[in-house]
Formats: C-alpha cells, structure tokens, sequence
C-alpha cells in the first residue's frame, strides 16, 4: 500500500507541492510565484487561472524529480489561503472576475452599511467574526454587484463561490464535467456565513450579504473525503483528496497543537496565532477571532481562538521592493544586527489597517522616533520588532480570553530561518520560542489530514511523536526593558489611528 502523502499548498504568493512520509519527513518539492494584481490602493488580486496552471505545472514538476507519480501516493491534502474569493461559471469554469485577495480593503463601503444597520452583532456571535474587508462574504457581494446579470445567475445556481481550497479541489476533479463543489469546516468559517454552533451556512448571514446559499459549496470535516483527482494531468491517477485545512489550521495540526491551550504562531506575509480551545466555542472579548480548528469525520469539530496579522513578512518585502534597503528578504537579519537596538525608532506597518486584537480599518502605516541618529539598520530593527510587538499584542489578547498564560511559543514558517527574528521574539513575549525540526508545517498539517482519512496514521497521537524541537531560544531582556518597550510600542499605535 502506497504511504506517501502529497500536499498542495497554495498560498498567498506562491503555490507549491510536496510530498511527505509517514514520519512527516519532506521527499520532494516544487513551488511556483504567482503574480500580485494591485489595480489601485488598498486592492489586491489573483489570476485564479494562473493558480490552476501553476498547481499543475509544481505537481508534475515535484513528482518528476523525485521518480514518482500518483500511484505512490496514498492520498493528497490541500491547504490554502484563506478568504480569498473566487466566483465561476458552472458551466464553462471560467471565472467571473480575479479572485480577491484576503489583504483586499475595497469591501469597506459594503461592511460599513452592514455596521450602520446594525447587523455587526448577529455576525459576530454566530460566526466568531467581527464585520470586516478581510473575509469573503463582502468580497462575494462586491463581485455581484459590478453586474445585475451576475446576481441573476448566482441566484440559479449558476455562479459558484469558493475560497481557494474549493477553486482547486473543482477543477481538479473535473472542473464543468462533474468537479466536486465542496470546502471544509476551517475555510467556510473565514466567511462570515457558517454558523460555528451548526457547522452549515447560516440563513440569516446569507441574507445580510445578500448571498444565494446555492452558489456555496458543501461544508465537510477537514479530514475526509472530498472527491478523486482526474487520472489525467497532473497525477495521471486517480488519487483521493482525503485533507483540507486553511492554512492557519493547518499549520496548527502541523504543529501537532491537539490539546487545550496549546498555541502556534506563523510567520510568513503575515502573523497568525492559533491557540486550541477543544471542542467550545470561546467568545472572544479582546479583539480575537472564534474559528474552527479541525475535525476529523466522524467527532466532534475542535475550535481555536486566533490572531490574525495582517503585514509581518510583507514589510520585509516592503523594504526591499518599495524602499531599495535590501535586495533579499535574508538581507534584513544582517543588516539589523549593525545597530546594537532601535535607536528609539518603532514602525508600525499598518498598510491595510490593523488586524487583531484592534481592528481599525482606519489605521495606516507610521515610522516613529525618528532622528538624525537613525540609519537603515535602525529601520531594518524596528521592522523586525514590529513583526514580534504585535505578536505580543496579539498574545496578551489571548491571555485574556482564554485565562491561560502561554508557557510556550510553537513557531513555523518561512521567517523563522531568522534567528535573531527569534531571538527578539523571545525577548518581547518573554517565554521561549521553540521551532521545530519541519518548519513547513502547513503543508504537513494538510498532508497529515489526509493520512489519517487515509489509514497511514491511526490517531493524532501517531503525529504527536513525529514532532521535534530543532532550536530553542530563551528571553534574555529584563522584565523592565521589556516593559519599557511596549509602552513605546503602544505609544506609536496610537499615532496610527484615525488616518483613512
């Protein structure tokens, strides 16, 4: 019996493939970059095409280079960014407009009405979302309205609605020709539609947006079945999708975060931290977000509690292809360690407004402190602190919430190779950081939903023992200059408020 698993991770700037074995050990891999469509401020798009394309082209490539192909693999896992929106015809495939990006603020008008109504409270209590340009329900309706005819058609049944997950997973089986129109219980709740307590589309959040049910996909557990690939390209077999998680929980089942309380934070365009709160739905009083966890078929879905961050790696990428101050995103930990601290310069990279734990749509970017003193290791500094303070932020939140002091912080992700990033994180928190020996944890959280569906594991306890510890860093500020620093930190948040 074939025991590898593959794993389609498709992210918010690149897509790759990769292929695991039973003890969570990478075999072979390939990624593609997709382009980023900035129409005006504050927009940001997809191709979906051009993701569809490039998810075949790193399949074939991966497996080619390791001698493999669809029938050594037991089954495959998909993980996604979340929010991102697509809508399609049924009957052609082809999407109605680029899919609108997670990052994308041009829904503002439309959750602004739905505040102004007063409906922000009903969203929240059932959805565990606050109302807000960041999920797909206001996207969907904003595709809507660019045409009366495309309404018309949502409402036969006509236009269909996916997040990214759901866009792969059709046409991979099949596309117009009978292509599976499903998601999972962690996508459907990035949209402000399921209802948490029922794990279906609500009827009434529908109707706030205005949003046919019958354009949405079936709601199913993560770990399950969700259709047969064609045996045509890519994998030339018919090989079952068994794993679909959005990429935040999956990162969370990657890190083997499977008991109450257990926490990860992800490091890549931007900052999401998961902390498993079982099988309650814990309100959030502090800015959080109530979300799925996972389920497995057959039990009961687990819920977390999350922070989400909008610009912590993209601001690295801002001081390379905006500024000019580093040609590579590796060149930051170098530079930065030329200044021996930030020379009191504090950046606060609010370019789409702040996420977690404040919300403020409102907001926008601002680099405080500055004198004649400060040079670009300064910048470069703060750039790094600020990824670690509102991670802070964000934790302190989560303290609050769940009444549980983090003891220790699970880290994963692209960011985390920088290991005075590490460092400074451990310093601003003030508990250890610990990055384990797989830092691509969403792609194996995916692939291991699709081995349990598939019989490779038999329990979560099997991926427990396939989590190790690579490096561990301990705080080494003092409690005082760690005090002293967010009060700073906090102090030029503030100067970003009230700006759009």
């Amino acid at each position: 019996m074939a025991e590898l698993l593959g794993s389609i991770d498709q992210g918010t700037t690149s897509t790759r493939f990769m292929v695991f074995n039973p003890a969570g050990e990478e075999i072979t891999k390939a990624q593609m970059e997709h382009e980023q469509i900035l129409p005006q401020q504050g927009w940001v798009e997809h191709n979906p095409e051009e993701i569809i394309n490039n998810t075949h082209t790193v399949v074939e490539k991966a497996l080619r280079k390791a001698g493999l192909d669809g029938k050594d693999l037991a089954a495959i896992g998909i993980t996604n960014q979340r929010e991102t929106t697509v809508l399609w015809n049924r009957r052609t495939g082809k999407p109605v407009y680029n899919a609108l990006v997670w990052q994308d603020t041009r829904t503002d008008k439309i959750i602004s009405e739905i505040e102004k109504k007063g409906q922000g409270e009903i969203i929240w209590c059932k959805s565990g979302l606050p109302p807000a340009t960041y999920f797909s329900a206001g996207k969907i309706r904003w595709i809507l309205d660019q045409d009366p005819e495309l309404a018309i058609q949502a409402e036969k049944g006509e236009i269909l609605f996916g997040n990214m997950d759901t866009w792969l997973i059709w046409n991979l089986t099949g596309g117009p020709d009978g292509g599976r129109h499903v998601t999972d219980i962690t996508n459907a709740s990035r949209t402000m539609l399921m209802n948490l307590a029922t794990l279906e589309w609500d009827t009434e959040l529908c109707e706030i947006f205005g949003i046919p049910p019958v354009m949405l996909p079936e709601i199913r557990p993560s770990s399950g079945s969700f259709g047969n690939t064609l045996a045509s390209a890519p994998f030339r077999t018919e090989v079952p999708i068994l794993g679909v998680l959005g990429d935040q929980q999956a990162a969370t089942v990657g890190q083997a975060c499977f008991s109450t309380g257990e926490a990860k934070n992800t490091y890549g365009t931007g900052n999401f931290m998961l902390s498993n709160t079982g099988t309650a739905i814990v309100p959030s009083r502090s800015g959080l977000l109530t979300t799925t966890c996972y389920q497995e078929t057959g039990k009961p879905a687990v819920y977390a509690l999350e922070g989400s961050i909008a610009v912590t790696g993209s601001a690295v990428q801002w001081m390379r292809d905006q500024l000019g101050l580093i040609s590579s995103a590796a060149e930051i930990e170098p530079l930065a360690n030329t200044v021996k601290d930030n020379g009191g310069v504090y950046f606060v990279p609010a370019f789409s407004g702040l996420f977690a734990p404040y919300w403020r749509s409102d907001a926008r970017g601002a680099m405080v402190g500055l004198t004649r003193y400060a040079n670009k290791g300064h910048l470069a500094r703060a750039t790094l602190e600020a990824i670690c303070y509102q991670t802070k932020d964000v934790l302190g939140a989560m303290d609050k919430d769940s009444g549980i002091a983090l003891q220790v912080m699970k880290v994963d992700g692209g960011a985390t190779v920088n290991n005075t990033l590490m460092q400074l994180q451990a310093d601003i928190l003030g508990v250890p950081v610990v990055r384990p020996q797989v830092t691509e944890t969403t792609a194996l959280g995916a692939a291991y939903a699709a081995g349990l569906a598939a019989g490779v594991y038999s329990s979560l306890d099997d991926l427990k023992a396939n989590w190790r510890v690579d490096r561990q860093w301990e705080p080494a500020w003092s409690a005082d200059q760690r005090e002293s620093g967010y009060l700073r930190w906090k102090k030029a948040v503030e100067r970003t408020l009230d700006w759009a």
